[in-house]
């Protein structure tokens, strides 16, 4: 019989805050490799869910084990192993492509030899080896997401959370950047994803959606769509969002 290994495994994770429940009871569990994505509207509570799965914040009650470690016990080993790139991609504006390669590498902690090892060959797969010197800021979008997931994967973490890291992106950018995404999991990288973005939402093997801090559906797009009698990944979460009730905490 087939075993699965789990990156993420949450059983009744919840937070409160006051008499507030922005989460409220979530289980799930993420294989290795796999791509997730996790949908809400605005106050569903997603945002809360991920601070929380990344360490950032500490649940109410429940339990959440990432890259094997409790993020209620063992936080500064979760955030070890596991990289984040958010919607502002996560870099220095004012600090050179290598700048940025060097000050993440190091927080990541990659240094020395290993680190310039790293680097090098992360900007002869991105072709910026020429650009080692340019300013962030001075670099179209696309280049700009491709080496924020870059970096954000350098140190080689068993997860990467990428918090809606397409907004504002043209969709041929929004493609190439998805192509990086399956090259990584294909590599054995588990990618948990947030996005607005309905048909980024097909391009999962599996997707959550929550509404009013409960997840709500989950599955495959195909058995959600089915489940749902729709063809479209829009109509999915607009019926289930029209009942949230409240608004981004």
């Amino acid at each position: 019989m087939m075993t699965h290994k789990f990156s993420i495994v949450t059983d009744k994770l919840t937070k409160r805050f006051g008499d507030f429940t922005a989460v409220d009871a979530i289980s799930f569990k993420v294989e290795e490799g796999e791509i997730f994505g996790f949908l809400g509207a605005n106050g569903a509570g997603k945002t809360t869910a991920m601070r929380m799965l990344t360490g950032l914040s500490l649940p109410s009650s429940g339990k959440a084990v990432v890259a094997g470690y409790d993020v209620g016990t063992d936080t500064e080993q979760v955030k070890k192993s596991i990289g984040y790139m958010s919607q502002k991609f996560s870099l220095y504006q004012d600090l050179t492509v290598g700048e940025n390669i060097e000050f993440y590498g190091g927080i990541y902690g990659l240094h020395g030899r290993q680190l310039r090892g790293e680097a090098d060959a992360m900007l002869m797969r991105l072709n910026l080896t020429d650009e080692r010197r340019t300013l962030v800021n001075a670099l179209p979008l696309g280049w700009k997401q491709k080496l924020a997931f870059s970096i954000a994967i350098i140190h080689k973490p068993k997860i990467v959370f990428l918090d809606e890291p397409t907004g504002g992106v043209d969709p041929v950018t929004r493609r190439q950047f998805w192509t990086m995404i399956y090259e990584a999991a294909e590599s054995g990288l588990t990618i948990f994803v947030t996005t607005h973005y309905m048909d980024e939402a097909e391009y999962c093997n599996r997707i959550a959606i929550m509404v009013d801090a409960r997840i709500e559906a989950m599955g495959q797009p195909a058995a959600l769509k089915k489940q749902f009698d729709t063809h479209s990944m829009d109509d999915v979460f607009y019926r289930l969002a029209r009942k949230a009730a409240r608004t981004e905490m």
